[in-house]
Formats: C-alpha cells, structure tokens, sequence
C-alpha cells in the first residue's frame, strides 16, 4: 500500500488537474460563444456602413469616421454585391463562390473545405454578402482559453509542495503515536495518551488503550496463574521424592509395596494436578469465540456417569441420574463436559464409602444441573472461597478432607461463567454433603421431563 501522503497527493492533483482541465474547456466553450457575438455585430456593423453603389460603380466605399466599424482583429473580410438576378456584380476575392443569398441575415456556409460566417444585408436592387472565416474565430477562443490554462498549470507544482506540506502536518500526530507505540518494552501497558489526539486519531487511540488494558489484564492472570501453579506443583513433586526415596531405602518386599503404592498415589495425585492446571491455562484468560451449539446436557451427564462408574462401585458409591432425559443447551461441549467431570470427580474424592451422589436435570424453570452428594459438605463461611484458585478451607470443607489440588470448583465456576451460567452450594438431602447447583440461562430449546431411574 503507498503512503497516505502520497495517495493524497496524487488524488489531489488529479483532481485539480481534472477540474483544470474543465475549467478550460468551459471558458474555452464561452470564448467561443463570446467571441462568435463580437465578429457577428462587427459583420453586422460592416455590412450597414459600406455604401453598395460606390462599391458596384468600381470606387472604394466612402465610409465616415462615425460610420466606420471597428475591425480590430478582424484580419479577413470577404464581401460579394448581387443584384436582384442573381448576378454577381462585385467580390472583394475573386473565386470566392458564396452561394446566392437565399434570405437577409447570418448564416453559414462551406468553402473549400473552410466554413464561414455571413451577413447578407439587402438595400435597394442589390444583396451585400460579408463573410469572416470560422477558424479565425477558434482560434481567438482557444487563445482565451490557453491565457486561462497556463496560469493554473504553472501553480499546480506550486499546490503540489503545498499539499505535500499541509498532509504532513495534519498526519503528523499519526508520526508521533506510531513512534510512540514502537519506543515501547514489551511489558509496557500503560495507556497512551488521548488528550492531544485529533478527532479522528481518537477512535484508533481509544482501541489501542483498550487492547493494552486487555493484555495487561491477561498478562497479569497469566502470572499469577504460574506463580500459583510453581507453588503447588512444589508440594507434591517434593513428596514424590520423598516417596522414591522410602522406595529405595525399604528394607523388605511388605514395606516397599507400602512404598510404592504411595508412590503410585502420589503420581495420581500430581497427575490430576497437572491436568487441572492445564485446564485452568485453556480457561485463562477467557477465551473468546468459543464454539457455542445446541448441547443435550442430560447426554453429558450420562456419558460421564458411566466413565466414572467404576470408580463409584469401587468405594460402593451409589451413582445415579434423576430429572429430565433431554435438556438442550446453548454451549461448548467439551467445556461443559469438563465441568459435569470435576463436578463428579469432587463428589466421588469426598463422599465416603458406601455413600451417594445424584446428579438431577431439572427444566421445570430455568434449565440446572445438579450433583448432590452424601460427603462431609463445605462450611458456610467457605462457600464463597473455594471458587478461588488452590484455596483449601478448614473444618468440614471438602478438600480439608482428601487430596484435592484446589482447582476443581475454580474451574466449574469459571466454564459456568463463559456460558452464562450461575453455580451456587448448598447442602445436601436432609442437611448432609453438598448440594452444588448450576443454573443455565434461558437458552434450553427442548426438554423431555421422563423420569431414569438411578442406576445401582
């Protein structure tokens, strides 16, 4: 692409050049007209003042000063006399062939490839013809028009370095914001400043502080997010150490299996650790155009139910589904999946043995999924700070009671919150475990509200 200043100017001085050129044209056309008026009233003016009867006797006309037309630039005149017969009795250029006068009056004629303009002024017997050829004319015109042209021809450089000059000026703040942005480090967000931007350098000034505002907030949640992922990595990496070293030091196969199954839980430990936090790093900063389609939760709740059945029966956990069989959603599918997993993963870590967790679809009002389970539960005054990141709380709070990592109702919170969802905590059936409820939007499409009946 040229630059600004250049298009400018070349779009200027074409315009210029354009508007010249129909300037020209129409003072040209108006010269003519002009000059067409002048030569016609001097022809008029001829014809009036010359005596034909000197002219037909063979003496020169005897005009007086008075009487005597004015032919300035008038520099050939051709006159013929006829008489009432139709004879020529007198030319002023022999050969010069006009037709006869038909009528009194202006009129036109041809000649030798040359066209001319006549007067016939009848007097008497006799028709006094006096013509003055057409070029003559053009050619006074065209003189006009060029007097006209080349003044504005020879100001057009002249306009040119001044519109050179004034574009400069005017892109000048465009200069002064470019180099601005490019003197700037990487990690400088600071907004630029607004105050002495021209109106139409606002708009772009104002996008520009609205992406370095974003950026920084991003940048900030990314940083936070590697401090707070480096200080609980630190944790379970230093027990898996710990536990390979218990493994090497056992004495006896009984304590090095105790070993290595602690070791073993200590990878799973860290391993869901690190897939958590691998979905907090797709979950942050908020990812934009994510890909929204009709999703049937009460399918995501099933499919996640039986991926998680055997560990259910494995602590003799009953897992059922209750509500709706269909209940269609606006959202992204693996997010939404992801959600209803940490939902279960949490209920399965912290419901005892032999307990139970039901997950409800219920579409009576606003479209909400719900996993309520027969666990420890979370205290009141920790319901609203285990939505934070790593946050463990005291006392009957979930994770004070297992091996959670802190991350699993952070990440439910804030994939509810990219579909508009809202999740709350309560307690459980008969004021045991946790009731967690997520509260979709009005954007269900169907509902099919047929009872399942729970699995064992």
């Amino acid at each position: 692409m040229p630059s600004i200043r250049k298009t400018l100017l070349a779009y200027l001085l074409l315009g210029l050049a354009a508007v010249t050129g129909l300037a020209t044209w129409f003072t040209y056309q108006e010269a003519r007209e002009q000059v067409g008026e002048v030569f016609d009233l001097q022809l008029k003016q001829l014809a009036y003042s010359t005596r034909i009867d000197d002219l037909v006797r063979g003496r020169q006309p005897s005009l007086s000063s008075g009487d005597r037309p004015s032919n300035v630039g008038v520099s050939e005149i051709v006159t013929q006399i006829w008489d009432r017969d139709g004879v020529l009795v007198y030319w002023s250029r022999p050969g010069a062939g006009f037709p006869v006068p038909a009528t009194e009056g202006y009129s036109n004629a041809k000649l030798n490839g040359r066209e001319w303009r006549i007067y016939t002024h009848v007097e008497g017997t006799h028709a006094l013809q006096v013509a003055h050829s057409m070029d003559e004319r053009q050619k006074i015109a065209t003189e006009v028009a060029l007097r006209t042209l080349l003044p504005l021809a020879a100001l057009i450089p002249v306009l040119g370095a001044l519109i050179w000059y004034v574009v400069g000026v005017a892109l000048a703040p465009l200069d002064r914001m470019s180099r601005a942005v490019a003197k700037r480090r990487p990690d400088a967000m600071s907004p630029l400043a607004a105050n002495n931007v021209p109106e139409e350098l606002r708009p772009l000034a104002d996008s520009l502080n609205a992406l370095l505002a974003r950026l920084d907030e991003a940048l900030a949640a990314q940083r936070r997010f590697t401090a707070d992922a480096a200080h609980e990595l630190r944790t379970p990496l230093a027990a898996l150490k710990l536990q390979v070293g218990l493994a090497k030091r056992a004495q006896d196969d009984a304590h090095r299996s105790s070993a290595m199954s602690e070791l073993e839980a200590g990878v799973d430990r860290a391993a869901h650790l690190v897939e958590q936090l691998v979905t907090m790093a797709r979950l942050e900063p908020d990812s934009p155009d994510r890909r929204h389609e009709s999703v049937d939760l009460a399918a995501l709740a099933k499919d996640a139910i039986v991926a998680r059945a055997a560990l259910a029966d494995d602590k003799r956990i009953d897992l059922g589904l209750t509500g709706a069989a269909s209940a269609t959603v606006r959202g992204d599918p693996a997010m939404l999946a992801m959600l209803i997993g940490n939902l279960l993963d949490n209920a399965i870590r912290y419901t005892p043995a032999g307990g139970r967790i039901d997950v409800a679809i219920d579409t009576s009002g606003a479209t909400s999924l719900s996993v309520i389970d027969t666990g420890p539960g979370i205290a009141p005054a920790d319901r609203d700070r285990v939505f934070e990141r790593f946050y463990r709380g005291g006392g009957t709070n979930q994770a004070s009671q297992g091996t959670g990592s802190g991350l699993g109702l952070s990440i439910v919170r804030r994939i509810a919150n990219a579909h508009g969802a809202q999740v709350e905590l309560a307690d459980g059936s008969d004021g045991r475990g946790l009731a967690v409820h997520v509260r979709f939007p009005e954007a269900a499409i169907t509902h099919t509200l047929t009872g399942l009946p729970e699995p064992s």
